[in-house]
């Protein structure tokens, strides 16, 4: 049996430690910052005994944004019995970090801050980060003989002592770390489907019992495993997506039961799963521009780098001495060159052929006008000289904008079309409409444009009749928003409505 795990391990990592790192420390990176005082949010798996005490312990979903002491992954592989199943477990290991000076009585006690040869030290508590790696037969999970495999899990705890300035006798740095327990339970059933398919799962659960009930968080964190998310790995088989699984496996994928926990395609290819507990999509990726962490993964590292080198020199000292990692990224952005910065201003990428694909026989855009929405919506001619346009940009395309027009689409409502101009009455759905358009049900409303979605729906924003507001939320662009079967046509709009005039 090969040990070697996939080459997606090593592809999936940077997007992996963008979740371990994931609001680690967040933007001024200084202790003083009131968010940066409530730290680690996801993926905590605290002992099951404390947790068990919290008010917000109830049915988890898939999100790792609140405490708990476990967490579930069920992934769909497509594989023969032959096939080996890697999993690598990343976690941070809590690290309580502070300061102490010796007294006049010649004992160390701790301090919260200090400065030493021009350099300010500050208590504060660090993350260590943890890898653990198993790798099994596939055959040994399906085997109904054998059950779950069941393997505990222990990180030992420890202290560090770290000498500070010219004289180490007089200040130090001391990391105490506590032991940490947990136990990963892996096991493979077969899936309902018509092809060979399991159903892989994966349990972490922390098992620390030593920690009484009702103990500050604060405590209970030492204890934990944070930001726990896991890479599944396959070889001699695939992973299939549980966001948009094939046909023939979307029963599967939906009697897939994933706690605190969420299962993605990573890597670029389908031997990968990233088990993360932020919500994300599959394939995930971080820009090739980014220069480095930032631990605001889902920020906009242009704007953080920017806003970073403007902190005073004062603020920037105070990042410094709160975290080795805050000050590498303090390092980081005041050297950066104007080339780096210049690409974190933004970057196309084209997901089409240059080459526009045929257009569609004329019969496919009557089709669409069949189903209520104007053929003239869905393809113009192109301008005088221009190469004819693709007629369905996807919705990421630049040119996506420019196939359509809100203030001049339409849609067929009861056989009569509504556009700009038309009055309408609104009847929202009684089941599955925001609460607050049933208010307005039985109100006439002027049409203002028609939306399209990413999705390929219309929508119909409009202005309410009466409304001493209307004026103002039509110039702001500030709408309510309908479903064309939530409207009752009044009237046609006039040429005057059409074209905007008063």
């Amino acid at each position: 049996m090969t040990t070697e795990a996939p080459a997606g391990f090593d592809a999936a990592r940077a997007v992996a430690d963008a979740v371990l790192y994931e609001g680690y420390l967040l933007y001024p990176y200084r202790r003083s910052s009131g968010k940066n005082r409530v730290r680690w949010q996801f993926g905590v798996l605290a002992p099951p005994g404390w947790t068990a005490e919290q008010p917000a312990a109830g049915a988890p979903g898939v999100s790792g944004s609140a405490d708990g002491s476990f967490q579930q992954a069920d992934c769909l592989l497509e594989a023969p019995g032959s096939a080996t199943v890697f999993l690598r477990l990343r976690f941070l290991q809590m690290i309580r970090r502070r300061v102490e000076q010796r007294d006049a009585s010649g004992r160390f006690g701790p301090v919260d801050e200090l400065e030493v040869d021009g350099t300010r030290e500050l208590s504060f508590d660090e993350g260590r980060p943890c890898e653990v790696d198993f790798t099994v037969a596939l055959a040994d999970l399906i085997d109904p003989e054998r059950g779950p495999l069941s393997i505990p899990l222990l990180v030992p705890g420890g202290v560090d002592i770290e000498p500070l300035g010219p004289r180490p006798g007089e200040a130090r740095v001391v990391r105490r770390r506590w032991p940490v327990a947990a136990v990963v339970h892996l096991s493979a059933t077969r899936a309902e489907a018509p092809f060979r398919l399991h159903r892989l799962r994966v349990v972490v659960e922390n098992t620390v019992a030593d920690l009484a009930a009702g103990r500050p968080r604060a405590e209970a964190l030492r204890r934990s495993l944070i930001a726990a998310h896991s890479l599944l790995g396959v070889r001699g088989g695939r992973f299939l997506s549980l966001l948009d699984p094939p046909a023939w496996a979307a029963t599967a994928a939906r009697a897939c039961e994933n706690l605190r926990v969420f299962p993605v395609l990573a890597g670029g290819a389908r031997d990968v799963m990233l088990c993360s507990p932020i919500i994300l999509y599959d394939d995930p990726r971080t820009a090739p521009e980014s220069p480095g962490d930032l631990f605001d993964a889902t920020e906009i590292d242009e704007i953080l780098s920017l806003r970073t080198a403007a902190l005073t020199e004062e603020e920037k000292r105070e990042a410094r001495a709160t975290d080795r990692r805050a000050a590498e990224i303090l390092d980081r952005v005041d050297g950066i060159p104007r080339a780096m910065l210049d690409r974190l201003h933004g970057a196309v990428r084209s997901l089409r052929p240059v080459e526009p694909p045929p257009a569609p026989p004329a019969a496919d855009a009557g089709a669409h006008a069949d189903a209520g929405v104007h053929a003239d919506a869905q393809r113009r001619p192109a301008a005088a000289g221009q190469p004819d346009p693709d007629p369905y940009p996807q919705w990421w395309e630049p040119e996506a904008d420019r196939s359509v027009h809100p203030d001049r689409d339409s849609v067929l409502v009861a056989g009569v079309t509504v556009a700009r101009g038309s009055r309408v009455r609104l009847r929202p759905r009684p089941r599955g409409s925001d609460a607050h358009d049933m208010f307005l049900a039985g109100r006439v409303a002027r049409v203002e444009a028609i939306f399209l979605d990413v999705d390929g729906t219309r929508h119909a924003a409009v202005t309410l009749d009466g409304d001493g507001a209307g004026d103002l939320h039509r110039a702001a662009g500030r709408y309510f928003y309908f479903a064309p079967d939530e409207l009752d046509p009044l009237d046609v709009p006039t040429d005057a409505d059409r074209t905007g005039a008063p």
